[in-house]
């Protein structure tokens, strides 16, 4: 099933599998996410919970038992069900079940909050911990932005001119080496080479908005104020994914216990995590 929002700028389409964005159009009806082309990537802007990244040999350990989750975890593959809507505005919930406490055992809520407000859609993030201990989580976005044409034409600008380090992965995990974006003043010119080795991952990076040019005109902004982290990755196909993130892959040198994983949230019993970014059209 599909859940359409609309306001008189903007229209968005959800899909209830992963309560996944899967369209945004202005009055143009031009696309600005990725049509999920299976031939490169068959999504189109997951959410990555109940962990970001890669956990290594897909496992961890919690009261001296061991389980399993894949890569970004199983959020995005689960059915949510729309608990409220409105012309403007969408919301889906996945609680936890069996299903997913024999991946991982804690009671949870899941939200998803899509709202149209002006040439902007805000997506929004809560975690419900239901539970009577401690709830270690990461969360992410991971939406892919459509670039018709020449993938060159295109470059992000960074909020603030500040040196940045990227972390380079190691069969998805993350290395002890870095590597510095080659920059004019704070823009990133893209090429396809910049991706050879995967997702480039920055750690508690400062800017919290990224500018998307086309042949050098700004038409589309994310801004993502709560989030610590940040992916950006293609692979090498005509998108670009710009991902806020709380968390990332296991490192290479500390794996095992979700609880002491770098980057991991601990939410509180009875408790509730609340975050969000938007995607403006310019």
């Amino acid at each position: 099933m599909i859940t359409s929002i609309a306001n008189q700028f903007l229209t968005a389409q959800i899909k209830h599998t992963g309560a996944e964005l899967c369209s945004l159009k202005d009055n143009s009806n031009r696309e600005y996410i990725w049509n999920g082309n299976p031939e490169f990537w068959g999504k189109h802007s997951p959410v990555l919970f109940p962990i970001v990244g890669t956990l290594q040999n897909n496992t961890y350990q919690y009261n001296d038992a061991q389980y399993q989750l894949s890569r970004h975890g199983f959020a995005r593959e689960m059915e949510f069900e729309l608990i409220d809507k409105q012309e403007n505005c969408a919301v889906f919930s996945l609680i936890a079940s069996q299903t997913t406490k024999e991946k991982y055992p804690f009671d949870f809520d899941l939200h998803l909050i899509y709202t149209l407000d002006g040439k902007s859609l805000k997506i929004e993030y809560k975690v419900f911990n239901y539970g009577e201990i401690k709830m270690p989580f990461s969360i992410g976005a991971h939406p892919a932005f459509d670039l018709p044409g020449d993938f060159e034409n295109y470059s992000l600008v960074f909020e603030k001119e500040e040196p940045l380090n990227y972390y380079l992965l190691e069969e998805g995990l993350i290395s002890d080496k870095t590597n510095e974006l080659s920059l004019d003043k704070n823009e990133l010119h893209l090429n396809h080479k910049l991706f050879e080795n995967d997702a480039l991952v920055f750690k508690n990076i400062a800017s919290k908005s990224i500018t998307i040019l086309e042949k050098s005109k700004p038409f589309l902004k994310v801004s993502c104020a709560d989030f610590p982290d940040l992916g950006i990755w293609t692979p090498n196909a005509p998108f670009i994914c710009i991902e806020p993130w709380f968390g990332y892959s296991d490192t290479v040198n500390k794996f095992g216990n979700l609880f002491e994983k770098e980057g991991i949230q601990l939410l509180e019993a009875k408790a509730v995590f609340h975050s969000a970014f938007s995607i403006e059209i310019l």
